[in-house]
């Protein structure tokens, strides 16, 4: 941001960024495991499935979290499989510091992934493990040096506080819905299966034992399966359930997606109809959503009158403006050509089939970002980031009631507050403020929030979002 800006471009590079270290580093994982074919298989089914390539456009912190503890885990996987003494030390080395990289990123909870991994590895090769008490002892000094960073300089200039309430969240996370965001326990099956797709469904058939494999490539798919493991259940145990949580599962889910499409193509295994069955009605299924979605836009009014929608800020969002022309239906069409091409292909050229099944997802997930993003944001959120915007620079405090959202803190611009009192929402709305201050909630919680606060006046309303506004006596 002190070279871009504080803007959204300067908020998503990081991460495009880390997308290309992240295929350049699954290839070269994938080509030291198997081959170089593999390598480029990994990186198809990669960016070729939906969560893993949006992730790498979002502006959140997980990518490079991710990434880091995957990429440790993997070097201290090959400095178990190494001989040479140099060599050893090299890649043990850069295990400990990436991990150590990831809890700057995010937090302890990246030792907690890495440590149940190598237990549970550990305990299944029947307690051994390639490693001494030197090494041991070396990796954990590295780790907290720099993993235990940030905490250090906290607790050096005296920031206790933070570092304290930093663990209390963690905490939190672990025990309660934090910010509303809970869900049932098979929530991330849901996400992991549906949003990873394609490379998901041909996943189901990768994580079968493989009889061509050699010891090292049995032992690495072991390690995959159980990191696999540890993220869905720690995360599926964890109360607050958000699509993120489980990023870290896109690595092995990818792989085994690889792996099974690469045997098939070498011959090494059958094709499994089911396999194709499910593939083909999922992604039938996301093209005709896509291709009737602006059809549907196209014809709201008639939709809105006939009261099919019964949430009310769901209606106020479908009342924005936006240009609909009936073109948007195109990457439905591709995802669903795509998958009908690659039907025909299967038997003959299954190289090429599954080179369709990839190129045409990746092609449909980025006409998506080009042609629906844009659109759905106007109707989702347009109104408010707007009236964020419109915000920036006024003497003035702006809060939520009733909802969650970062944008009144991004788009405003917001300083540093100097009074203390106006992170309590209640002196917001009931105390001696010094500023106008502006609520920004939803529409079907207008009437409970008015009715307890009768001295906040109606400001605006747009799109489903009601602006309230109170004003120093």
């Amino acid at each position: 941001m002190k070279i871009f800006g504080i803007n959204e471009f300067a908020a998503r590079f990081p991460n495009a960024i880390c997308g290309i270290f992240t295929l350049l580093f699954i290839y070269r994982t994938g080509k030291k495991i198997i081959d170089q074919s593999f390598g480029l298989l990994w990186i198809m089914a990669y960016a070729g499935s939906i969560l893993p390539f949006f992730y790498f456009k979002s502006g959140i912190i997980d990518p490079w979290f991710n990434l880091f503890i995957f990429s440790g885990l993997v070097y201290f996987i090959f400095f178990l499989d190494t001989e040479k003494s140099q060599l050893r030390r090299i890649r043990l080395l850069a295990s400990s510091v990436l991990i150590g990289l990831a809890v700057l990123t995010k937090g302890p909870v990246a030792v907690l992934i890495f440590g149940f991994t190598v237990g549970i590895y550990w305990i299944l090769n029947k307690f051994r493990l390639k490693i001494n008490v030197y090494e041991i002892l070396g990796y954990l000094f590295m780790l907290i040096l720099v993993g235990g960073m940030w905490f250090l300089i906290q607790a050096i200039i005296g920031n206790y506080e933070i570092v304290a309430d930093f663990f209390t969240y963690q905490l939190r996370l672990l025990k309660s819905q934090d910010a509303g965001h809970g869900g049932f326990i098979l929530y991330h099956a849901v996400i992991l299966f549906f949003g990873v797709f394609p490379a998901s469904i041909f996943a189901l058939k990768g994580f079968r034992r493989g009889y061509y494999d050699d010891p090292f490539q049995k032992r690495f798919k072991l390690w995959l399966i159980i990191l696999f493991l540890v993220v869905f259940i720690i995360f599926s145990i964890v109360r607050t359930k958000i699509v993120h949580y489980s990023s870290l599962c896109y690595f092995p889910i990818t792989y085994f997606g690889a792996y099974a499409v690469s045997r098939i193509i070498n011959n090494r295994t059958q094709h499994y109809r089911w396999v194709n069955i499910i593939y083909s009605i999922i992604g039938i299924l996301y093209g005709i959503a896509v291709g009737l979605l602006p059809f549907f836009m196209m014809n709201k009014n008639r939709i809105l009158e006939a009261g099919w929608i019964k949430d009310e800020f769901a209606a106020g969002n479908l009342q924005a403006e936006v240009n609909w022309t009936g073109f948007e239906a195109l990457p439905g069409l591709i995802l669903i050509a795509g998958i009908i091409i690659a039907l025909i292909l299967m038997k003959t050229r299954k190289k090429l089939a599954y080179n369709v099944i990839f190129v045409s997802s990746l092609l449909w997930i980025i006409l998506n970002m080009l042609i629906f993003i844009p659109r759905v944001e106007k109707i989702s959120q347009n109104a408010l980031i707007e009236f964020c915007k419109d915000r920036a620079g006024e003497e003035c405090y702006v809060e939520t009631l009733g909802m969650k959202s970062y944008a009144q803190l991004f788009y405003t611009m917001k300083q540093i507050p100097t009074n203390e009192n106006s992170y309590n929402q209640e002196w917001l709305l009931t105390g001696d403020i010094d500023k106008p201050v502006y609520f920004i909630l939803r529409n079907r919680s207008v009437a409970k929030y008015r009715e307890l606060y009768p001295h906040l006046k109606m400001f605006g309303e747009e799109n489903g979002y009601v602006f309230l506004k109170r004003d120093i006596k």
